[in-house]
């Protein structure tokens, strides 16, 4: 049986908590932030936690880690 690899994307995107949840960060942050209010931009920093109903397949992504 091969070593599995991890999906270098998903390795980018995600990290694993200590408890096993999967943060990640909020998207829209990139580009055309002058028409977005500042208390938008502010709010869109904070990291939150993977849906329930995408853990398994981020884990699947995510085996290594």
């Amino acid at each position: 049986m091969p070593k599995l690899k991890t999906n270098r994307g998903a390795a980018k995107r995600f990290r694993v908590t200590g408890s096993g949840l999967i943060k990640r960060g909020q998207s829209h942050r990139r580009h055309i932030l002058t028409k977005k209010t500042t208390k938008r931009k502010r709010q869109l920093r904070v990291a939150s936690m993977l849906h329930p109903s995408d853990v398994a397949s981020a884990k699947a992504l995510l085996a290594n880690l």
